[in-house]
């Protein structure tokens, strides 16, 4: 089968578009033929490679696999070959993969801790897998489960927005804040979002984004204050995370305050003015991932039509060289889905 992979962490040259066998599904595995994987900047941060990550080689990234059945090994009887499925990226270890709360002490993830959908065919577990309607295309499917379970968690688990909430979502670009938005605006909040390039800005007001923030000419945390006319914000959603958002983040909060990030990409440390978190009584949360029952429910809107998974572009496999360019440098909207 064709695959993309590396050898070795490394920049993007490591990255190589060629030949491996095909993967046997174990008894309770299956073998999914891929019809389209997303890339997220967690494939980036594989590829260069993190803490304590130690990979068998080679190493095929994509956690966002969505597919159709082509094996079943011999223990799995609920599955069908042809069936048209998602795959949740969540691999569960030590309670059922169905609990709606936390599964357990140890988990990992199907592209990051196991090889994933950047090829023709994976294996996975058969309880990952979860089934595909016939009306709802590959692409469009392979958009959501990483970014809309991240959103959901971070927006309905966490922050628990309602319709009273003013919201504000950093980075309106990203897969997570676009999916962020539009969670918080079923929930009938009002929501702010921020952006450092006006195309991205432009692209977010088909959102039904309630304003629009350059972060990049003003401090979003002047501008919230403004807008509500110094009250401040009850929550804001950070997939960027660290050194330059967090702080402004605290004072832009309105008295208790919601503060959600899942991510450091401004850096792994942040100073904060902690009088005025306390005074406020703000809450931090950190967030990432989520249950199967989260993604179940934020999947079941998707296919209702009441959220809608924003695809910047499609691309071959064989250029994910250019995809993990175009995440780098930031220069897309939504989610790069790669077709194999």
């Amino acid at each position: 089968m064709k695959a993309a992979l590396f050898h070795e962490h490394g920049d993007i040259d490591v990255l190589k578009y060629g030949d491996m066998d095909t993967p046997k599904p174990d008894a309770s595995e299956v073998l999914v033929e891929v019809k389209a994987c997303s890339v997220n900047h967690l494939d980036i941060w594989v590829r260069k490679g993190l803490p304590g990550l130690d990979l068998p080689m080679p190493h095929v990234g994509g956690s966002d696999i969505v597919g159709v059945v082509a094996e079943v090994g011999a223990g799995v009887s609920d599955v069908e070959v042809g069936a048209r499925v998602v795959v949740d990226p969540n691999l569960y270890l030590g309670q059922r993969p169905w609990s709606d709360g936390d599964e357990g002490e140890m988990h990992a993830i199907i592209g990051e801790h196991t090889r994933g959908g950047f090829a023709e065919y994976v294996v996975v577990p058969a309880h990952n897998l979860l089934p595909l309607p016939d009306h709802v295309e590959f692409e469009k499917a392979a958009a959501v489960p990483l970014v809309f379970l991240t959103a959901w968690r971070m927006v309905m688990g966490n922050a628990k927005v309602s319709a009273e909430d003013t919201v504000v979502v950093l980075g309106a670009g990203g897969g997570v804040a676009s999916a962020a938005i539009q969670i918080a605006k079923l929930a009938g909040a009002t929501v702010y979002a921020t952006a450092g390039h006006p195309e991205k800005l432009e692209k977010a007001k088909q959102l039904d984004v309630d304003e629009l923030i350059n972060h990049r000419e003003h401090d979003f945390s002047k501008v919230t204050w403004k807008l509500t006319n110094k009250r401040g914000v009850d929550v804001i959603i950070d997939p960027v995370g660290g050194s330059d958002t967090l702080p402004k983040s605290v004072k832009a909060l309105a008295k208790y305050g919601r503060y959600v990030t899942c991510g450091a990409t401004t850096g792994a440390t942040a100073e904060i003015n902690v009088p005025l978190m306390f005074w406020k009584q703000i809450q931090l949360f950190g967030s990432t991932m989520g249950s199967r029952k989260e993604l179940s429910d934020v999947l079941n809107l998707v296919w209702q039509g009441k959220l809608n998974p924003v695809v910047d572009q499609t691309l071959p496999l064989s250029e994910i060289k250019k995809a993990h360019e175009l995440i780098e440098s930031r220069d897309v909207f939504g989610k790069l889905v790669m077709m194999p």
